[in-house]
């Protein structure tokens, strides 16, 4: 078949093509992450390109504009190769910035010290331990072979060892390299009776590393511990290049079940922590045989893909996963470049929707050994929910969309360099835009849009019903191609050339996304007879969290109505709970017994949650008792939206 060369820019990235073949896809397999909601199933509009030379098939579709289609705007999705391209990427259709994910980790602390009153307690005591002999040379009267050897000079710690086969072959060549001086990796499967499964020379006890793993839909980040003394030394993260096959988990299980979709989707994913990995110990100067083992955890489709097993019946009802339990495989197995005796292990879920990375949340808060009723609030493309203290546990997960996330919003993208995170509209109706970065605007990211609809709801912009009021004085609500929309910022300001918009069916998804959590909570609380007024903490987790107002989230009906005293924001709950379960084998067992004993609520045909959700359709709610000062503080504005 033909083969057709395609250059990207404005990096100038190469990809090579067969004729014919997607553009959307070629870009993807280049490491090239364009903005793609749907996963190329051409419903979002939002992976343009300007095709600068060569020639394609279709890349015309209904949701370009007849100007943009002038230009040379293509969709890549619809986009058949069928020559040498020169292809431009323009600054909307980029995925984002890594830069600010370095950023977010860089001066995170391991415990947050938002969480001082209920962090978790743990003694650092890794999953594996090294240990240190200096052994006497056999001699004609000392003639007993190695590993006896070995096991005599352990018992004096140990009551007895087991060896494997790794090791075993090198025992020899080892102890006769080092003068007999040897440092011991054991894994204690037993108590008092460990396994050897790494033998070095001399003495490296203080080089004792290991790394924890955040696999999240959007982004993975990987640090690096040391076991010696429990500090962290560094964070790296990246997105994860499944992004290029679509940007929620129901598109890549869709597509993990096309062909060798599944096999694509592993390798990509193990292709992003490699390079991590790569980054993180050059950067310390660090060996991957110093590498003593490897967690990670991640919802609960992630964890599948990174192990290569189908996630086919996760949407499926009644939405069963091949397992929940944690899983522990030599790490060399799905492609990481380790020796055999180094070992990934992943951490359990608890259903289809609520994986490791919830599981990880909970005990890196400590909410499980606290006395106090909290709520744990991880808010992405699923919200996931969980309720309790010490001693029970609840959860759900309702699926809020991507709007979040900037998925199918307009003008939407991740929290990243020129987003707008924060909005204030004043009395002329003129809009006061921060962008993160405080570079010109590109998008507006999750908590961006918050904010601006709260500012829209408390302005009389727009009505409860998320409908705009035409009747105020203001040039920047119109109507294009009849869909009524706010203008943000206008093209000549922004870094994309063209104007940035909020519209109504953007509300719409807001509504619906803001509604499908609030409802989760409501539905988790009642399920138990008890009331938000019954809760003590709410932790949020996630990046949203960190450029999140909680006042405007309240004001739009995203959270309950409740002091704002009571929110705390934690950041990636998922790599806390890793972090400290590769720090401790104490904290390991404690996140199976959390997803254990974590009982899951199925909404899916919850006939109380579909009642909360229709009721949630409103800003912020259709019952003002649920929110009576913000419906109060809305109050001088109704007279507008009539």
């Amino acid at each position: 078949m033909e083969q057709h060369k395609v250059i990207f820019y404005p990096g100038g990235e190469i990809g090579n093509a067969a004729d014919g073949e997607s553009l959307l896809r070629v870009a993807a397999a280049a490491g090239l992450y364009i903005t793609a909601s749907c996963g190329g199933n051409h419903t979002c509009g939002k992976c343009k390109v300007i095709i600068e030379s060569g020639t394609i098939e279709g890349g015309i579709s209904e949701k370009l504009t007849a100007e943009e289609i002038k230009k040379g705007y293509r969709l890549a999705c619809v986009s058949k190769i069928k020559s040498d391209l020169t292809v431009r990427i323009p600054a909307e259709s980029q995925f984002s910035d890594k830069r600010l994910l370095e950023e977010s980790v860089s001066k995170r602390l391991l415990i947050p010290e938002s969480l001082k009153d209920i962090r978790p307690d743990y003694k650092l005591d890794p999953l594996l331990n090294k240990y240190y002999l200096e052994l006497p040379p056999p001699t004609k009267e000392d003639n007993i072979d190695d590993f006896s050897r070995v096991k005599r000079a352990i018992k004096s710690t140990y009551k007895d060892c087991s060896i494997n086969l790794f090791s075993l072959n090198k025992l020899p060549q080892t102890l006769r390299e080092s003068n007999f001086k040897i440092t011991l990796t054991l894994l204690e499967e037993e108590k008092n009776k460990p396994k050897i499964v790494n033998i070095e020379e001399g003495n490296t006890q203080d080089r004792h590393f290991a790394l924890a793993i955040d696999v999240g839909t959007t982004s993975i980040y990987v640090r690096l511990i040391n076991l010696s003394s429990g500090e962290i030394l560094a964070t790296v993260s990246d997105y994860n290049a499944q992004i290029g096959y679509g940007e929620d988990v129901i598109t890549r299980i869709v597509y993990s079940l096309k062909g060798d979709g599944l096999k694509i989707l592993q390798e990509a994913v193990v292709k992003t922590i490699e390079l991590l990995i790569t980054q993180i110990l050059n950067e310390k100067n660090i060996t991957r045989q110093e590498i003593s083992y490897l967690v990670a955890a991640g919802n609960t489709t992630m964890v599948h893909l990174l192990a290569g097993i189908t996630p086919k019946y996760l949407r499926e009802a009644p939405y069963v996963p091949v397992t929940n339990s944690s899983i522990e495989i030599q790490a060399s197995k799905i492609g990481l470049e380790f020796p055999e005796y180094v070992h990934l292990y992943i951490l359990p879920g608890v259903a289809s929707y609520v994986g490791g990375d919830i599981t990880a949340g909970v005990l890196g808060t400590g909410l499980f050994q606290s006395d106090e009723l909290t709520l744990f609030i991880d808010i992405g493309t699923n919200g996931e929910v969980v309720l309790g203290n010490k001693d029970w546990l609840i959860t759900t997960s309702c699926s809020a969309g991507p709007a979040f996330e900037g998925g199918t919003i307009k003008h939407g993208m991740r929290a990243t360099i020129g987003a707008i995170e924060q909005v204030e509209i004043g009395n002329d109706y003129e809009p006061m835009l921060i962008t993160i970065g405080h570079k010109p605007p590109k998008g507006i990211c999750g908590a961006g849009l918050i904010s601006l609809v709260a500012e829209l709801l408390e302005t009389g912009i727009i009505s409860q019903k998320g409908k705009f009021n035409t009747n105020i004085d203001t040039q920047r609500i119109r109507t294009t191609q009849g869909i009524k929309e706010y203008v943000l910022c206008y093209a000549d300001q922004t870094d994309i050339a063209s104007d940035i918009v909020i519209t109504e069916p953007d509300l719409d998804d807001l509504i619906r996304a803001k509604g499908a959590m609030y409802a989760g909570i409501c539905t988790l609380l009642d399920s138990v007879r008890l009331t938000i007024m019954d809760i003590s903490k709410i932790i949020v987790a996630g990046n949203l969290g960190f450029h999140l107002e909680i006042e405007k989230a309240i004001t739009i009906g995203l959270f309950p109505e409740v002091s704002s005293s009571k929110f705390i924001f934690i950041g990636n709950g998922s790599l806390l709970g890793t972090t400290l379960c590769a720090l401790s084998k104490e904290m390991f067992e404690q996140v199976k017994q959390i997803a254990n004993s974590m009982t899951n609520i199925e909404l899916s045909d919850n006939s109380e949650f579909m009642n909360e959700y229709i009721a949630a359709l409103f800003l912020p709610h259709t019952e003002e008792k649920r929110f009576p000062n913000t419906f109060k503080m809305l109050s001088p504005f109704k007279q507008k939206c009539k």
